[in-house]
């Protein structure tokens, strides 16, 4: 996706760009490309960008370590204002104290507006912080598996077999 140029925006049909989205976004891993539509709106002293896109993801059960596929749907509005002091960083003091009302994105009003990293950070936030394969997964199987023997019970269990080759490595 190409960054938008924010003075090119007041010269667009109702100051609003609309992009169609359909493609990979490097650094997320997605079954199926990104789809959906931002939109980008200048509306004087701040963008309103909003989107509405879907894609699939492949997660790892927090419980039985399985993978699986969940769909990300995602829908964010956010008001991105515009500082011409947004990215002067350089004659910033090493610590400062940060207001509240400083918590805000900020871009330069002759600057761009890039929908990729908008649109990549948006799906980052909306990953699942608990990821569970479904609401009723117990776990891994804990009966499966013999408890005699340490070393029967992780021979059963392949996901114990390049550390129990391991052990018996080192322990010759």
């Amino acid at each position: 996706m190409d960054a938008i140029y924010i003075p090119q925006l007041t010269k667009a049909p109702e100051h609003t760009e609309e992009i169609e989205v359909k493609e990979f976004l490097p650094g997320l891993e997605t079954l199926t490309p990104i789809r959906g539509h931002i939109r980008v709106q200048h509306c004087g002293n701040y963008l309103e960008v909003s989107a509405q896109v879907e894609a699939i993801v492949t997660l790892t059960c927090y419980r039985c370590l399985q993978q699986y596929n969940h769909r990300l749907r995602v829908a964010p509005k956010e008001v991105i204002w515009l500082d011409a002091k947004a990215n002067f960083v350089d004659d910033l003091p090493l610590e400062r104290e940060v207001l509240m009302d400083d918590l805000v994105e900020s871009l330069p009003p002759d600057g761009y507006f890039s929908p990729g990293e908008w649109l990549y950070e948006q799906m980052c936030l909306e990953i699942p912080q608990r990821q569970l394969c479904n609401s009723k997964c117990e776990g891994i199987d804990l009966n499966a598996v013999e408890s005699d023997s340490p070393s029967t019970s992780t021979a059963q269990d392949k996901r114990w077999a390049s550390l129990e080759a391991l052990k018996n490595k080192l322990s010759s």
